[in-house]
Order: structure tokens, then C-alpha cells, then sequence
């Protein structure tokens, strides 16, 4: 039996194959929850607060709370909410951590409800840098993870997956 493969197909293929290493490496799972792609921002030359960003799905049947987290990089990572009052920007910690109900997913993402704070930072986020943290649940317990830190002032699409289209991964939709 003979197979032609085209041109495209062979790409298509190599793509697969080129980026499917560093998929895996950005889907982590915690028992029931899915966390997507952790990301932060360069920060300014003595900067002592980062942001953090990701996608956390709760397939479970339990509720469950993101409750913050640790890196070797900062003295903590907390959650925050971010609200507009007045064309005012503001920001608090989210007391007791962020709620994940069965079947949802939330996204914390730039100019969004929710984001995570990296603070005391013990030097400054530099694009392409990797930030080892370890993200703490409620229930499930602890995951470690890798924040991919995208430029300055980077948006949303510095989350998406190379060459993913927005809500998938590896093995399909995002859940």
C-alpha cells in the first residue's frame, strides 16, 4: 500500500509534532481540575508585584477554591478581583481564595474579574523567563506549575497556546 502525503499535510504534521511538547507542558491537572497555560508580564526594574494569569476548570462534582500559591521568585502569590468604580481601577485580595463551582471554568486574564498577585517579587519578570510556582487549592491540594512570562504590557493572546485556536488544547475543547 502506498500513501502521498502533500505538502500540507506534512507540515500540518511537523507542526503537530514541534508544538505538542510544549502543550503538554502548559495543561496541568489537580484531580478534578485542569489549569491552562499560567502566564505573567515582564515587570519594571524594581518592581515588587507581578501579575499572574491562567484558565482553571473544576470537572468535578465538589466545590472547590483557589487559595493562592508560592514561587521561589516571590514571598507570595495571592488571588485578587479587580472592579472599575468611576473610571477608578481597583484591586483587592479575594479573602478565602476563589470560588470554582462543579463545571465551570474560570479565566484570569488582563482586565478581567480576577487575576493572581506575585508579591515581594525578588527580581524583576523578563520576557521568555520561567516562573516556577506552586498553585494551592481548598480541596485538591497542591500543583506545580510554570508561568511562561510574555512582554510588557502583553494581552490577552500571550495566553493562547502556539498555533491553538482560543478555548483548546491538545486533547480538544478546554473543559
Amino acid at each position: 500500500m502506498r500513501i502521498l502525503l502533500t505538502g500540507s499535510v506534512v507540515a500540518t504534521c511537523a507542526f503537530m509534532l514541534f508544538t505538542s511538547g510544549r502543550t503538554l507542558a502548559h495543561d496541568y491537572k489537580l484531580g478534578p481540575l485542569a489549569i491552562n497555560h499560567p502566564w505573567s508580564r515582564a515587570t519594571p526594574g524594581g518592581s515588587k508585584t507581578g501579575s499572574g494569569y491562567l484558565r482553571v476548570a473544576n470537572t468535578g462534582a465538589e466545590p472547590d477554591r483557589l487559595t493562592g500559591g508560592s514561587s521561589p521568585l516571590a514571598e507570595r502569590i495571592t488571588v485578587h478581583a479587580s472592579s472599575t468604580d468611576n473610571e477608578v481601577a481597583r484591586m483587592r485580595p479575594v479573602v478565602g481564595g476563589l470560588g470554582l463551582t462543579p463545571g465551570q471554568t474560570v479565566e484570569l486574564k488582563p482586565g478581567g474579574a480576577y487575576h493572581l498577585m506575585f508579591e515581594g517579587l525578588r527580581a524583576p519578570l523578563k520576557a521568555n523567563d520561567k516562573v516556577p510556582a506552586t498553585l494551592t487549592f481548598e480541596k485538591a491540594g497542591s500543583v506545580e506549575v510554570v508561568f511562561d512570562v510574555a512582554a510588557m504590557g502583553a494581552g490577552e493572546g500571550a495566553a493562547k497556546h502556539d498555533g491553538m485556536a482560543p478555548g483548546m488544547h491538545q486533547n480538544g475543547p478546554f473543559q
